[in-house]
Parts: C-alpha cells; structure tokens; sequence
C-alpha cells in the first residue's frame, strides 16, 4: 500500500517513521510520502490561504495549490489503469472514522490524505478532485482540531496496522477493541498480586474455556459501562445463553438479534 499526505507541515508527520509503521516502511511493507503544499505555490511569499468569500473569520486554503499537488500524485499513483486512488480530507464534516472504515481502506492500493489548515480547503477542490480520486472527507469525531495531521497520523496508524505483516501477531489484531462490536476486556501480566490488588483467578487457572467466557462478560460489561451506544447497534443473533443472561443483567433483552434496553422491549 501507498499513502501521500499532503501538508504545509510536513515535518507534523515524523511520528510516522517510529515505532510500527516507521519498520513497515523501512521493511517496505507500505510506502510513505509526505509533500509540502508550499512547494505547489507560484509567489514568493509561497502563499496557501486567502480570505473567504462572502466574509467570515479566519482564511481559506487556495484551491490551485491543491490542484497541482494533487494531479502530480495522481500521475505517479501505483492503482491500475481505470481505478482511482483515493483522497481522504480529514474534516469535522466528514463521515466518522472507525474500526470498520479503517479495515475498509487497508485494502485500498492507494490512498492520500489531504491537510486542510485555517477554516478548511476552497470546496471546489474537492469536486474538482473527484475526476481523479475516490474522495472522502473522514472526521475523527465530533470536535475541532487546528489542521489535518494530527487526525491523519492517527487514520495512518489504525489503517496501516492492518496490513499484513505490519502487527508481528496477526491474531492480536482480532481480540482487540471494536473487532468484533465491543471494547476490548482488561488485560493484566505479572506480578499476579500487585499493591494488594489480585489478577481474577480465572485467568490464572488455565481452564481457556473458562477465561474466554469470563472475557466476554467484560466485554459486555465494559461496553455497557462506557459505551451503550455500541451495545444498541450489536448483531446479539447468535450469542449464548450466559452472554443472554449477562445482557439482561444489564437491562438488555434480546429481541430479533438485537440488544433492546428492557424499558423498550
């Protein structure tokens, strides 16, 4: 896979050559390109922004810089001939990035990301984009930040994680948080008695059966605790008698595969 992320902050992206993806890149499980949208302007002051029509706070980034970073980047894309990379625009009016859109886009050949600073990118750019890109403004969630990097350091390592090779244990990768709907269980190592608090003996019996019916339960419960949201949207068709009854414990009936608070059943 490709990435290209686009900034008038380039050196924002260094953390992306740490840690796991830093080795993916340098082991050329993925490519990387980081390109500065100043080097795309014409005047000397190498000028990206402009005040916005029909007034307003703040400025506006200047659509021809865009324009031609971005078809440089097409002409070099690695995507076959009559597809199109894709361009994500991180943005807090765009589609809400999670697990799913990241398991989504790590099977994308291609993708660029697009930095917007100040109050955002002129809208023609993105129209304009869409003869050469598959384009997708994602936002981390419902808050603000000063520009797209941070957000594109965080899509950069929850996709690029997901390419094979790039997490040393693949099966890590399906235990984990919002894998399968739910927040992860609490993990625990040695020593087994810490500051008088004791790891739950089940996980010290051996009985896996045990263990992985003792982490599910966590598992709902935890999601229950902090976040409701996800138990309402969980596909529950096919759970078992004990998960049923930690459900309704947690004032959940299961009602055609899904879970419904009992007050609504």
């Amino acid at each position: 896979m490709r990435f290209d992320v686009v900034s008038i902050f380039p050196e924002y992206l260094a953390p992306l050559d740490l840690s796991l993806i830093g080795k993916a890149r340098t082991e050329g499980l993925l490519e990387l390109a980081v390109h500065d949208l100043r080097s795309y302007t014409a005047d000397r002051h190498r000028t990206v922004d402009d005040t916005p029509y029909g007034g307003g706070a703040g400025m506006v980034m200047k659509p021809e810089p865009w324009a031609q970073a971005l078809t440089d980047i097409a002409v070099a894309s690695p995507v076959a001939e009559g597809a199109k990379p894709t361009l994500i625009v991180p943005s807090p009016a765009g589609e809400v990035f999670n697990q799913q859109l990241a398991y989504q886009l790590a099977e994308e050949q291609h993708l660029v990301f697009a930095c917007g600073r100040y109050e955002g990118i002129d809208e023609r750019v993105l129209e304009w984009a869409a003869d050469q890109y598959t384009v997708r403004p994602v936002s981390l969630g419902d808050y603000v930040l000063n520009g797209g990097e941070v957000a594109v350091l965080a899509m950069v390592e929850a996709i690029g994680r997901l390419i094979p090779g790039v997490v040393g244990n693949p099966e890590s990768l399906i235990e984990e948080s919002h894998s399968d709907g739910l927040l992860e269980y609490p993990v625990y190592t040695k020593p087994s008695s810490w500051r008088e608090r004791d790891v739950p003996d089940v996980l010290l019996s051996g009985n896996h059966g045990k263990i992985a019916k003792f982490r599910k339960e966590l598992q709902l419960r935890r999601t229950a605790e902090r976040r409701p949201d996800l138990i309402d949207a969980l596909d529950v068709s096919n759970v078992s008698k004990a998960e049923k009854n930690v459900l309704w414990e947690l004032g959940y009936a299961v009602v055609d595969g899904k879970a419904v608070r009992r007050g609504d059943a």
